[in-house]
């Protein structure tokens, strides 16, 4: 099987997590790109990267690179997977893949044009179990679906000058951890809601610090999304239908769910494995290559940035750039 060539822009702390999933499916890493030559020789050299650059755009205009990983601030992702595409690379990129649905749009153009495949990192829509999880729900096991409900709050440390509280940055809860759970929510509605209601607090620097996020859609079908980077929150969802309800623990990377029933039974199901979370977006980003396809998980991801455009809407929030 061919082997591709993954270059890394950004070699931060999710980034050495990542190198590592490339090398347990490729093999090995082809370049790595940072601001800082130092830093980025320093990255190559626990992963023996065969290219190092020390500026964005030089490993970018390498004619080597198939696919570039990219894991910099959400603030700029739109900046750098245009010009990884226009250099003719395939594209995965963290999450929030953009601050906007109008970015996102214009790169899945540019894509298509180019016969290039873009994707966002998120673990949701690659972990075995939600695979699994999505046809129990689509089958009918658990009766109509009903109602989702999904928490994460994460207890960011408090400093002004960190990036999570930064709105030049596009920071707050919603861009860094909302985005997993209204990508779980929208991975399991029959289609995108039409009708959203919120309330936020903001922190002092005018991002969201908490919210609350209801949303329905054409079937009725509703989802309940709260979020907090101030206060430690479970990382749970829950899915009911009329017949039962699907809890999922420490959702981003699940491999166990369970099936409580309405007579109280209870079926524990599991499929992959946490530890490998990384290693299946690789291999999954590595097939639509290879087979010429289409990750079929982007228009799950245009429809939750459109969500995330019409919450901060709804909020006032804007960041400076847009």
């Amino acid at each position: 099987m061919t082997t591709l060539k993954w270059g890394i822009l950004g070699p931060g702390a999710i980034a050495l997590d990542f190198a590592k999933a490339i090398r347990e499916v490729n093999g090995s890493i082809y370049a790595v790109g940072a601001r800082n030559l130092e830093k980025a020789k320093a990255f190559a050299s626990i992963y023996h990267i065969e290219k190092v650059y020390g500026n964005y755009e030089e490993m970018l205009n390498d004619p080597g690179i198939d696919v570039v990983y990219i894991a910099t601030p959400h603030s700029n992702h739109y900046e750098f997977i245009m010009k990884s595409l226009n250099n003719n690379k395939h594209v995965f990129c963290e999450k929030a893949i953009t601050v906007n649905s109008r970015q996102l749009r214009e790169i899945v153009a540019t894509a298509e044009q180019k016969n290039l495949v873009v994707a966002e990192a998120m673990t949701v829509y690659h972990m075995p179990l939600f695979k699994k999880l999505r046809h129990i729900v689509t089958s009918g096991q658990i009766g109509t679906l009903k109602m989702i409900q999904v928490s994460f709050g994460s207890c960011k440390e408090y400093d002004v000058t960190n990036r999570f509280f930064s709105k030049e940055l596009a920071g707050g809860a919603l861009l860094d951890i909302g985005t997993y759970a209204l990508s779980f929510a929208r991975y399991f509605l029959s289609s995108q809601p039409y009708e959203v209601l919120t309330t936020a607090k903001k922190f002092e620097t005018g991002v969201d610090e908490q919210s609350g996020i209801l949303l329905k859609n054409a079937k009725d079908e509703m989802a309940v999304i709260s979020l907090t980077m101030r206060a430690k929150m479970p990382k749970r969802g829950i899915i009911a239908g009329e017949l039962g309800f699907i809890t999922i623990d420490n959702f981003p990377r699940a491999s166990e769910a369970e099936i409580h029933y309405l007579d109280g039974k209870v079926e524990v199901i599991k499929a992959g494995e946490t530890e490998k979370a990384l290693v299946y977006e690789v291999e999954d980003m590595n097939q639509c290559i290879l087979n010429k396809a289409k990750m079929d998980t982007m228009e799950l991801s245009i429809d939750v940035m459109e969500i995330m455009d019409e919450v901060r809407s709804r909020w006032g929030i804007r960041y400076p750039f847009e």
